[in-house]
């Protein structure tokens, strides 16, 4: 069986770990702790190709316990019955270190069935995920182990491994490989601080580039390969959850680049249901009452890029995107509903003032008759002074007017109508 390249090149001591330098340079916390041999249960959190499992594997070869390893997408609990086993067994003499990849994907029960061996020390877990380990593992896990998390490598670093790689790939065919440092930089940006996505790239290139007597790799090549891999994006995590929230805070911050960057990302994962609506929340929320007339039309461009779906729907999108960022901008609307809305939670105004309630009778021992209430539009300027709010909160003010001019020229407007009233 061929091994890939990316386990080929698994790193021999912590200084040939591309990356992750915050944990691992000299003299930092996880990088003191593997080097003190005294290994506590640790779960490593962060995308894929980045580090985890070869940090594991590292970690593994340094300590006398027996190793094992489990892949949380195909474990049983079977598996990990019998990784127990055979702690009564010679071979689990010292103990058991085991590495389980993506152990999001274990169940409650599956995780349950570790707690008592991990809590005596008699299996060491070393655990790899890709979604928040506060979301996805059983809070009885994570309080008996550290969290570390693992970030995107940056180009440069990726560029030591992909130069590593070239090398290792020449000695093994014996022949000269000519990769140019434009690819090189095109595979190092591309795969979006992905190490492992960037040795498979550098590995596909190179047998597309064999021409016999020697392998030639140019930008074309790589782009041609790589093109698409850039894009870090699942649907489902963190991922997702960050690229969308990028995209709204960069339209309230009237940021029309990063939106428009962002928007991409979202473009190019295909995910259309998102990116309207973000901008349909953005336009409600952050222009609002400052430029009302933005709500419809967004509504209109997301209508449209529903209507004619992807590639041609970012068009819509874009246009939307650019008008949010670029109008003025008001919270005013939110502000006031929330404020609202902390009266109701606290149990506020629940009874309705009489002259607003459906009241078309009135019984006999009502001395009061009649619901008294004024029609706003029998008076001069279609208003007059009444209470709506309900006793207790009668006082109450949710509402303040921005300091854009569409809302000063309401304010300018009621103040004329009710000071004259």
């Amino acid at each position: 069986m061929n091994t890939p390249l990316a386990d080929r090149l698994r790193p021999e001591t912590l200084d040939d770990i591309v990356g992750q330098k915050e944990l691992l340079a000299p003299g930092r916390p996880l990088r003191k702790i593997i080097e003190s041999g005294n290994i506590p249960n640790l779960i490593f959190y962060g995308p894929s190709g980045v580090g985890k499992t070869t940090l594991a594997s590292y970690i593994a070869r340094i300590t006398n316990r027996s190793f094992k390893k489990l892949n949380g997408t195909t474990a049983s609990t079977a598996d990990i019955k019998e990784i127990v086993s055979s702690l009564n067994t010679f071979e689990g003499l010292n103990g058991v270190l085991l590495y389980l990849d993506e152990i999001q994907y274990l169940n409650k029960k599956q995780q349950q069935t570790l707690l008592e061996f991990i809590e005596n020390g008699s299996i060491t877990l070393i655990a790899s995920t890709t979604e928040n380990p506060y979301f996805y593992i059983y809070n009885a896990i994570l309080s008996r182990s550290t969290v570390f998390e693992f970030k995107a490598v940056e180009p440069e670093e990726v560029a030591h491994a992909v130069r590593r790689a070239v090398r290792i790939l020449s000695e093994e065919k014996g022949k000269s490989i000519d990769f140019s440092d434009a690819a090189v930089q095109h595979i190092c940006k591309a795969c979006g601080g992905d190490v492992r996505k960037s040795l498979n790239a550098v590995e596909l290139c190179v047998l597309a580039g064999d021409n016999g007597d020697t392998v030639t790799v140019d930008e074309e090549l790589a782009k041609s390969l790589t093109q698409r891999s850039g894009a870090r994006y699942d649907r489902d995590g963190d991922s997702h959850y960050d690229v969308i929230s990028a995209y709204q805070k960069s339209m309230r911050g009237s940021d029309v680049d990063a939106a428009l960057f962002y928007l991409a990302r979202l473009v190019e994962a295909g995910d259309l249901i998102s990116a309207c609506r973000r901008l349909v929340v953005c336009a409600c929320e952050d222009v609002g009452l400052a430029y009302p007339q933005i709500i419809p039309i967004v509504k209109s461009c997301v209508d449209i890029a529903m209507q004619v779906g992807f590639p041609e729907a970012r068009i819509p999108l874009a246009d939307a995107v650019i008008m949010v960022c670029l109008a003025p901008k008001s919270n005013s609307g939110v502000n006031a509903i929330s404020a609202a809305q902390e009266d109701v939670r606290a149990g506020l105004g629940q009874i309705v003032p009489r002259q607003l309630q459906n009241k078309h009778f009135d019984g006999e021992e009502r001395e009061e008759k009649g619901q008294n209430y004024l029609y706003p539009h029998s008076y001069p300027n279609h208003w007059t002074a009444q209470q709506y709010l309900p006793d207790d909160i009668k006082d109450h003010r949710y509402y303040e007017y921005g300091e854009n001019k569409t809302e000063q020229a309401y304010k300018t407007y009621w103040e004329k109508i009710k000071g004259h009233n």
